[in-house]
């Protein structure tokens, strides 16, 4: 065979290809090619998955790109008339010629991206060697010349490219068809025999297969976002773009077979091949006089006395010579690995994030199973005190590069690699591509857009496939109701099919969450760059970077480790010196909000299954939560059970062999960790540690060959040492199962810490905790309102937002509860709120015109002024938000004319007032209740001056109904009824199995929220209740399960505005009838009434309102203090905060 596709569109093309990288050279192989070339337009990201694919299958990859050139100069904007571009295609045929193409490829990006990525003439003529150049399609600088009727045009420029690429330049010949390539092709004809320039036969594929023709349409619609059926579609106007096999290229060019011969020359001029198996490693600086390696062992050694010193290592459990041959041990491996260098880079960074205060995690990943990482505080995880594996994080039997995964706090990750770019140099440091990639749900969507469906029709379909991440559109045509619209409709198999082609392909480009590549060298010398936005970018995947030697450190965002930050900050206003890395490990109410499952907010353990976990496994330890979240997966989940049975009674722990225990006996006989699995490998096949952590990751991989020799080895040594091949056998499957989703040890260490920190803060600081867990959801209304209603269930409130008093963000009040944060109100940006409090600390503001004329010159802005009146931040002034709403306008244009004009130097003379602003306040009544609270939860999703269920009070008060507070905090379920009155907050419809809905309705009071569950009889019966703000009144059973908080099943239902109190079902029980309200007192002692506990049970008894009477007395003074002002509803849950607040025998209840 001698022909060779060399202009080819792969689907990196981003919605101009639909060829499939890993399907290429199959196809190609299939038709008897020996070699391919990809040539994406303007990038270059499809290039090294191509070539390994193309080294796979055993067939020659060409590397190259279809270049756009700007008609004059990459930096010109100004077209003048002129298209801002021609197309140009570039094959490697050496390495030179690979470093030619990605130096124009990334400065095409870089400097001359104007509607598409261009290079110019300047870059060619610097950057043609090793290149060969085709002259491009009709949209080529020749064919266009020729399409423009300039002959003459089209000749001088073949020779200005015969000149820079002498016998490397080929005219490119086309035929898919149309008109104006037989005008080109004629013309190419004769230049290559008037210039001697050869020719070559091309197929500007873009799909693999002829019926491809109307997906490749539908990309580019999707592109474009043009819909198929208009009437000047963007699209190929034939079917002739697709991977064409030898014979029918040469019936095509059959008058000129050396083009098509000339491919197959061409292909073996190229031989270009990617290195591998070489680092590039960055220089940094040390100690002249030492090696890398001398100098990691130099800090290393000083770390370990440093915190030997601070007592941060003790010998409690190790001694000084284990940790010195753990040490010599890590050392060794790590330079005779060539990794010195790597650990001191990473240390860097990681220790100037930490003297410039930026918050960084204690870990992350297999890195904190080595002690060396430990000492020179790349982590804060001694992996010695915790039995972690080094060989996890860097096996000397499986050479590859470590991996440091480092935390930073959301808002500063930048700073630290700015930090980056300013040591190595702005060219040695970049972040690395990823890709938006079409899930099947996006795919039906965008599908459906470009064949010009209406929304109906695409949503519904999209709407039966499960919001999952991991689903496939395989799995997705299995669904029944997919099935059943598949079958009834072409036009819905049309979306389906082409959905299903177009799965997983990319569609844009984004920045790398994490990945920042150093190196060496400009980055531009070994890769592509692109750009994302203001970010330039390496532009291959974060895979391919590191195979090609380029030093990959993952600098992940964390929010957690902003709000255990912002909430020290807090706390230390009043504590100087509190640093959460020195808190006790061992604080009980840490470990009490843990196993009572108050776990929302903290970090990897707020899902409903691991509060049930948690309930269950009542953890009192670190250990404990390192095995909580290790447990807390697919792999391991299946020992769950078994794990908390066996902590709780060790005597049912067993081991299949003795040599197990050791190993398991910190996870009381159950594999948790893959450290785990490595170890048993190592006692009972007798394994090196890296041999062990060789054969997990081929177990993990499903790699049968692997699997079925190690099986063998395993069962023969687990028999030697005394168990049965029965038992061998089980304990085998049980670690191939675990293997596929196990989680590391040291990844769970490190977590470990960073949530039992969570916890600490919110068990011992709540107030702090909740506001800087508020401000971190800022802008996400859900989050806001679902940790704003577990504020509640703590006893704090949220306070409204006030111009004087509010900050950027939510902020703990003197009194223990929360002061709104002015970020989280619509059209409120965080420059005027900064402006807000740097004018403040001047003075506070006196009046709304007094604010309005100080911020008038500092971005002031009628809707950010709308949202802080809607939201009562100036109902401290005293003038009604009804009034204000009407005049705010007018009283900015009057602040403004008076900065003008003071600035211009001119006054009112007659003018007895030059500090103020005289604004007409209208006289308009107030906003009733209900309103204000409509315009509240309009700009920030929440009500702060009450609840909308107090409008419908005259009802309320005579029905009997619970705190829906205290039925969701309720521990156990009976067959009893209990109603509940609130508003529909949230409503989500599911199906079940058998087709019936299932409801899931939240239903909230000023005391909080809880969820009902409404089943299809109940769903069917009263469904048009179940919108959002509908007031009513509900009844139904307690479902409760230990992990979550109580759930109502759903009877009966009724609008507050419909019912009568003869409407309550006689049957109904509530949380506060368990008590004669009428008839009994409740005795609260406190020290005094100065006393926060007396605050926080006033605030207590206000949330549990009732008939009952409270009377406080105050030791101090030794005297009994009615509360004739409020009175308490005394259920089992009120009275059971109230013993903890004050103490049990405090808290009684008589008469």
């Amino acid at each position: 065979m001698s022909f060779v596709h060399l202009h080819l569109h792969s689907e990196y093309s981003l919605l101009d290809g639909a060829c499939r990288i890993k399907a290429i050279p199959a196809y190609a192989l299939a038709m008897g090619m020996n070699a391919c070339a990809i040539t994406d337009h303007g990038v270059m990201y499809g290039a090294l998955e191509f070539y390994n694919a193309c080294k796979a299958v055993g067939i020659k990859p060409i590397i190259g790109c279809e270049v756009y050139v700007a008609p004059r100069s990459r930096f010109d904007r100004e077209m003048q008339g002129q298209t801002a571009y021609h197309h140009l295609v570039l094959l490697c045929k050496n390495d030179v010629g690979y470093r030619n193409l990605i130096y124009m490829v990334s400065k095409a990006s870089t400097e001359g991206f104007y509607q598409k990525p261009r290079i110019d003439i300047e870059l060619l003529s610097e950057h043609c060697e090793g290149l060969i150049c085709l002259s491009g399609c009709i949209a080529g600088r020749i064919p266009q010349y020729i399409l423009n009727g300039n002959y003459g045009g089209a000749k001088g420029c073949a020779i200005k490219f015969q000149k820079l690429f002498g016998s490397d330049f080929y005219l490119e010949i086309q035929d898919h068809g149309l008109a104006e390539e037989k005008t080109v092709n004629d013309a190419l004809k004769r230049i290559s025999r008037e210039c001697d320039i050869p020719l070559v036969a091309t197929n500007d594929v873009h799909y693999m297969k002829k019926k491809d023709s109307m997906l490749q349409n539908v990309l580019v619609c999707m592109q474009t976002n043009n819909v198929l059926s208009d009437k000047n579609p963007i699209g190929f106007e034939t079917d002739e773009y697709y991977f064409k096999d030898e014979a029918k290229m040469r019936e095509i060019f059959a008058d000129t077979p050396e083009a098509v011969d000339n491919t197959a020359l061409i292909a073996e001029k190229c031989n270009f091949d990617f290195e591998f198996g070489k680092y590039y490693f960055p220089k940094i600086n040390f100690d002249e006089k030492l090696s890398a390696g001398e100098y990691l062992e130099k800090i290393t050694m000083e770390g370990f006395y440093e915190k030997v010193k601070s007592k941060k290592i003790n010998f409690e459990n190790n001694s000084e010579e284990e940790y010195k041959n753990r040490i010599k041990y890590e050392l060794d491996t790590i330079i005779s690995m060539g990794y010195a260098e790597y650990f001191l880079i990473v240390a860097d960074f990681v220790n100037y994030a930490r003297s410039n205060l930026i918050p960084t995690g204690p870990g992350r990943g297999s890195g904190a199973g080595s002690l060396v990482a430990y000492l020179i505080n790349i982590t804060e995880v001694d992996s010695l005190k915790y039995n972690l594996l080094f060989e996890a994080f860097l096996n000397p039997e499986r050479i590859s590069m470590p991996d440091f995964d480092i935390d930073f706090c959301y808002f500063k990750r930048d700073e630290v690699i700015e930090y980056v770019k300013r040591k190595y140099g702005e060219e040695k440091v970049c972040q690395i591509v990823a890709f938006g990639t079409l899930a099947p749900r996006a795919a039906i969507r965008s599908i459906g857009k470009a064949l010009g469906m209406s929304y109906s029709e695409v949503d519904d379909v999209a709407n039966k496939v499960p919001k999952t991440a991991k689903i496939t559109m395989d799995e997705v045509m299995l669904l029944p109701d997919i099935k059943v619209m598949y079958q009834s409709s072409e036009k819905i198999r049309m979306l389906l099919n082409f959905a299903r082609q177009i799965e997983g392909m990319p569609k844009n480009i984004m920045t790398h969450a994490a990945g920042v590549i150093i190196s060496d060298r400009p980055l531009y010398e070994y890769a592509p760059l692109t750009v994302s936005g203001e970010d330039i970018l390496v532009g291959y995947n974060m895979n391919d970077t590191a195979s090609i030697g380029l030093l990959k450190f993952d600098f992940l965002g964390n929010r957690n480790l902003t709000i255990i930050d912002e909430t020290e900050k807090m706390i230390r206003e009043k504590e100087p010196s509190f640093d959460i890395k020195e808190v006790d490990l061992s604080d009980k109410k840490t470990y009490e909000l843990l196993t009572k499952g108050n776990t929302d907010g903290i970090f990897q353990l707020e899902s409903s299954g691991m509060k049930q976990m948690l309930s269950r496994y009542k953890p009192d330890n670190i250990r404990d939560i390192m095995s909580a979240i290790a447990l807390y997966r697919p792999g391991p989940a299946k020992f769950i059970d078994k794990f908390i049975e066996n902590k709780h009674d060790p005597s049912k722990i067993k081991y299949a062999m003795p040599a197990l225990e050791p190993i398991l006996k910190e996870t009381f006989g159950c594999i948790v960790y893959q450290e785990q699995v490595m170890e048993i490998f190592r006692a009972i096949a007798g394994y090196s540690y890296g041999k062990a952590d060789v054969v997990r990751r081929a177990i993990s991989k499903k790699k049968a060959d692997i699997i079925s020799a190690e099986r063998d080895n395993f069962i023969s040594g687990a028999t030697a040492l005394g168990a049965s091949a029965e038992n061998a056998e089980m304990l085998f499957e049980d670690m191939t199962g675990f293997s596929n989703y196990g989680f590391k040890k040291a990844h769970a260490a490190a977590y470990s810490f960073v949530s039992f920190r969570t916890a600490y803060l919110k068990a011992n600081y709540p107030a702090y905790y909740m506001a800087a867990l508020l401000s971190s959801v800022t802008g996400d209304m859900n989050k806001t309102a679902a940790y704003v209603a577990d504020a509640k269930r703590m006893g704090i409130r949220l306070l409204a937002p006030d111009i004087n008093t509010s900050g950027i963000g939510f902020t703990a009040a003197k009194d223990g509860n929360i002061c709104y944060g002015l970020l989280a109100l619509h059209n409120v940006g965080e420059p005027f709120i900064r402006a807000i409090t740097e004018e403040r600390k001047k003075s506070d503001f006196k009046s709304f015109s007094d604010f309005v004329l100080r911020m008038a010159d500092k971005d002031l802005n009628t809707r950010a002024l709308e949202s802080l009146i809607k939201s009562g931040a100036f109902d401290s002034f005293g003038i009604y938000r009804s009034s204000l709403l009407r005049v705010y306008e007018t009283a900015v244009e009057l602040a403004r004319d008076k900065v003008r004009n003071a600035l211009s130097g001119q006054f009112d003379m007659f003018s007895d007032d030059t500090d103020d602003i005289k604004i007409d306040y209208p006289r308009v009544a107030d906003f009733t209740k209900k309103q204000k609270l409509m315009l509240e939860k309009e700009v920030s999703g929440l009500c702060f001056s009450g609840h909308m269920i107090e409008e419908y009070s005259a009802v309320t008060e005579k029905l009997k109904h619970s705190p829906v507070f205290s039925l969701a905090n309720m521990q156990n379920s009976d067959d009893s009824l209990y109603s509940i009155c609130g508003i529909v907050t949230k409503v989500t419809v599911k199906k079940t199995k058998n087709g019936s809905n299932v409801a899931f309705v939240c239903v909230e009071d000023e005391t909080g929220e809880i969820e009902m569950i409404v089943f299809n009889y109940a769903y069917d019966k009263y469904r048009a209740l179940f919108t959002i703000d509908t007031p009513v009144y509900a009844t139904g059973r307690i479902s409760q399960k230990e992990e979550e908080y109580a759930k109502l099943v759903l009877q009966k239902i009724s609008h507050l505005a419909d019912i009568s109190v003869k409407d309550e079902p006689s049957d109904a029980k509530n949380t506060e009838n368990k008590v004669n309200i009428t008839e009994k007192t409740l005795y609260l002692r406190i020290p005094s009434l100065e006393s926060p506990l007396y605050k926080r049970a006033l605030a207590l008894i206000e949330i549990f309102a009732g008939e009952t009477n409270v009377v406080f007395y105050d030791m101090s003074q030794k005297r009994y203090l009615k509360i004739s002002t409020r009175s308490v509803a005394p259920t089992d849950f009120v009275i059971k905060e109230l013993s903890e607040l004050l103490g049990s025998e405090n808290v009684v209840l008589k008469g």
